[in-house]
């Protein structure tokens, strides 16, 4: 699947979620919801609009969480609430128990309800018990938690790594067979890692060769720790022989390359990312990183507050439509759930993407030292 199948299929589902959630909504200005169905809502309004919403983010290396996500989710919430509603947030900087006093202290400030993006899906686990017990429902966001969660939503996340690992494949070309790569793979901690992973080796395996000397968990997602594992990876292997890079992320492409620069490499081989940070959009334009995944902020974070402000206010027909997915975690069955389309990004779709979004203007990207770049990619 090209990057240009990927969108069209992502419009096509994100259409379909997108009339879901209109629907939804125009029931609820009918006055139909309230006091009708069933699931795992009660059948009449818990709260009103004067809610308060705990977000729990799970780092700050990644930008995107204080960039995007929040203050989507916090404008969200006031608009669905007409303005009476708020989002209380905490960071835990990707420390595990650091988040876990945060959601301690939310339940103790008796929020509504939480939106968790947990630092590690274990560790978490009693926090969400003890959020259940309280009454306060909770939202898996961005990442599986474990424990009794209410509902989740994130992209698809196996659908990410197939669409890199293609990608990758498919840059290789006639030559993938015999080549050497790096899997530079998220955290051991991250579930979603984990289903990166799984759909990366679905397109990888058999058709590249991954040394065991190349595969790596990062720690954290943390660059410093990509860079560390690729300076060894190229040790091992020989930097004349490694034909391309999987990295999980944009962070961790951006330390794989500085190692690669530093190992004073020629020509940069391939190197995937996610996320589409705006530096990686960058390195995409000018040549030095090959692709990104883009994946809809503003969809996952509105209907991440669709999901939460319908599951506190009892609106079982609403919040029903938004979660029509069931994902499976280690402790709990068929959550329902919201999987959100991605599309493959390169220099050919940029404009159609993170430009037509709103994500990034042309200014933000092709500052001085990316305008020949961007007038070669046609960005002006």
């Amino acid at each position: 699947m090209n990057a240009r199948t990927t969108r069209r299929t992502a419009v096509r589902r994100t259409a379909m979620a997108l009339a879901a959630s209109v629907s939804a909504v125009s029931l609820a200005a009918c006055g139909v919801i309230d006091g009708v169905g069933g699931g795992s809502s009660s059948s009449t309004p818990k709260k009103g609009n004067d809610i308060t919403v705990g977000l729990l983010l799970p780092e700050t290396d990644n930008p995107r969480y204080e960039q995007f996500d929040r203050p989507i989710i916090e404008r969200q919430v006031k608009s669905l609430t007409h303005d009476q509603g708020k989002v209380v947030s905490a960071n835990a900087g990707a420390d595990a128990a650091k988040q876990s006093q945060q959601l301690e202290q939310m339940i103790a400030d008796k929020v509504d309800v939480l939106l968790v993006d947990a630092v590690d899906a274990k560790a978490i686990e009693p926090g969400v018990q003890k959020a259940k017990d309280a009454g306060i429902p909770v939202i898996a966001y961005d990442r599986l938690a474990q424990g009794p969660i209410d509902a989740y939503i994130s992209f698809d996340n196996e659908l990410v790594g197939q669409v890199q690992g293609r990608a990758l494949v498919e840059k290789l070309g006639s030559k993938a067979s015999s080549s050497t790569i790096v899997m530079m793979n998220g955290s051991p901690t991250d579930p979603n890692a984990a289903q990166f992973k799984t759909g990366a080796l679905s397109e990888l395996q058999d058709k590249v060769k991954i040394p065991k000397a190349g595969e790596f968990d990062t720690k954290d997602w943390k660059p410093e720790n990509a860079k560390a594992n690729m300076d060894k990876a190229i040790q091992a292997i020989g930097l004349g022989n490694i034909a391309g890079v999987y990295s999980a992320n944009d962070g961790m492409a951006g330390a794989v390359i500085e190692a690669l620069k530093d190992a004073g490499v020629t020509k940069m081989p391939p190197v995937t990312g996610q996320d589409a940070a705006l530096d990686a959009v960058q390195r995409i334009i000018s040549g030095e990183q090959y692709m990104s995944v883009y994946k809809s902020y503003p969809e996952e974070a509105n209907n991440a507050a669709e999901m939460a402000v319908a599951k506190v206010q009892g609106r079982s027909i609403e919040f029903d439509a938004l979660t029509r997915d069931k994902v499976d975690s280690p402790t709990t069955k068929n959550i329902p759930s919201m999987l959100v389309p991605v599309v493959a990004l390169t220099t050919d779709n940029i404009k159609d993407t993170v430009i037509q979004d709103g994500i990034y203007t042309v200014k933000q990207i092709c500052t001085d030292k990316y305008k020949a770049a961007c007038a070669a990619a046609g960005l002006h």
